[in-house]
């Protein structure tokens, strides 16, 4: 699954630089997570750093978006070779 941002964000800026992907950018009002790119750091980490750092408790799992772990690590080696 890939995560999103809800309309909590206060756009602090503490989640986009952890993010091991480049997954998430700066949107306009809130940040946004590319779900093409996010894998909840499968393949980087043990739990998506985003969620850990954000003060707003604003990152959510995108139910839309459902992907095994299987799936997030194969994406994780396409985005990073």
């Amino acid at each position: 699954m890939a995560l999103i941002i809800d309309d909590n964000c206060t756009a602090c800026d503490a989640c986009k630089p952890v993010c091991p992907n480049e997954a998430i950018a700066i949107g306009d009002p809130i940040y946004t997570i590319d779900p093409s790119r996010c894998t909840e750091c499968v393949g980087a980490e043990d739990e998506p750093q985003c969620q850990l750092v954000c003060p707003a408790d604003c990152i959510q799992v995108d139910r839309k978006h459902v992907e095994s772990p299987e799936q997030l690590m194969a994406k994780y080696k396409a985005l990073h070779g």
